[in-house]
């Protein structure tokens, strides 16, 4: 670069002359060598908490339908930018042969915007005669081709465990019905804190949002509680009865089997997204904080330790500790942004307390977590 910075200064010296040939060399060199840099930059990446791998059971094997087989399917959430012609692909390999490539869905997205493709693999696109009956670690890679610039890259390699569990189907012709699924218990520890925006105020007003797992069929409701300094926070009252309560009422992901299973209900794991509508970030509006119910609480006036607990069925089932800093964001502990996560959630450890959970792997998070990529500085809570 000293030499190169030498020879582009005499372009710009009157008192120095250059050949034409050198002039044109030099020209070739900063066009070619600019965008060569650029490109590396400007990669796609994978949300790695967007990435779901799921064993879609068919009802038949080889065409024989008393045997059960799966396929492989896949969600999964690309960061910008993607370039014309790109196409999204993947690849799953099977210990001692076997392998399934399929496309997924893509768009041409600009940085700083995400593509997320409809579900991609499954029955719809590999077909009935695809499937197979091993169970076991199945290596994947999540890829992109361009052949309109040439190249492919991969985006994203993982492991994952698949097993099986027979269905709820009783008689001699139902022996071989295995129902397929993919562990995912490493999900369980692991949560995400984050802000969103308000409905009508935007980010001038955001609303406190976190994400948690569960394994299992839920029956009743997650209910969160904010406490901090040992006081429970965020609470609001219309003539005695508490308006605005938090929820978990979104479902984010849900991993399902295809299939009814024998226990039954076990081997659902979901991704719910709750908010505490009354605990704002801040208040950059004109609005007063105070309302017809109380004062909404604001984590910029109240910076500090976190604890949010969760009940389910009047149980204790989940504790997750935060901090907060003095304009109210959430404190990044490092873990979201060492792991490349690929948005603004900040990723929390999650203490899962009791058994509502049923039988799950404790230790699945060490080497399981995003299928094979555990995460740099996270350790669960005991």
């Amino acid at each position: 670069m000293p030499a190169f910075t030498r020879s582009l200064s005499v372009l710009t010296n009157p008192t120095r002359s250059l050949s034409l040939p050198v002039l044109i060399s030099l020209a070739l060199f900063v066009v070619l060598s600019c965008p060569t840099k650029s490109l590396a930059q400007d990669q796609p990446t994978i949300a790695k908490d967007s990435v779901q791998v799921t064993a879609f059971t068919l009802s038949s094997y080889k065409g024989d339908f008393k045997t059960f087989s799966w396929v492989p399917k896949l969600q999964l959430r690309v960061n910008g930018p993607i370039a014309s012609g790109s196409q999204l692909y993947a690849e799953f390999t099977v210990p001692g042969g076997g392998a399934w490539k399929f496309d997924c869905k893509t768009q041409e997205t600009g940085a700083g915007h995400w593509w997320q493709p409809d579900e991609c693999g499954g029955r719809d696109a590999l077909g009935e005669d695809k499937g197979i009956t091993y169970t076991g670690p199945v290596n994947f890679a999540i890829k992109m081709r361009n052949e309109l610039m040439g190249g492919d890259v991969t985006l994203f390699t993982g492991k994952m465990k698949v097993a099986k569990v027979h269905s709820n189907e009783t008689g001699p012709n139902y022996v071989n019905h295995f129902v397929y699924y993919v562990d995912q218990d490493w999900n369980l520890p692991i949560g995400y804190m984050f802000l969103e925006p308000d409905d009508v105020a935007e980010w001038r007003k955001p609303k406190l949002a976190f994400a948690v797992w569960s394994r299992g069929e839920m029956n009743g409701s997650f209910e969160p509680h904010l406490f901090h300094g040992g006081k429970e926070v965020g609470k609001m009252f219309y003539n005695g009865e508490e308006v605005g309560k938090p929820s978990c009422g979104t479902d984010e992901i849900q991993n399902n089997p295809t299939h009814i299973t024998e226990p039954h209900g076990q081997f659902i794991w979901t991704r719910m997204k709750c908010d505490f509508s009354s605990v704002r970030a801040w208040n950059k509006t004109a609005d007063s904080n105070d309302t017809m119910f109380g004062r909404l609480y604001l984590l910029s006036e109240n910076p500090g330790d976190y604890e949010i607990k969760i009940l389910y069925k009047g149980h204790l089932v989940r504790s997750i500790k935060f901090g907060v800093d003095a304009d109210g964001k959430i404190t990044d502990n490092g873990i979201a942004t060492s792991n490349k996560l690929g948005n603004n959630r900040v990723i929390v450890p999650v203490q899962v307390i009791g058994d509502s959970d049923g039988q799950w792997d404790k230790n699945a998070w060490k080497t399981d977590a995003f299928y094979g990529n555990p995460l740099t500085g996270f350790t669960a809570p005991p």
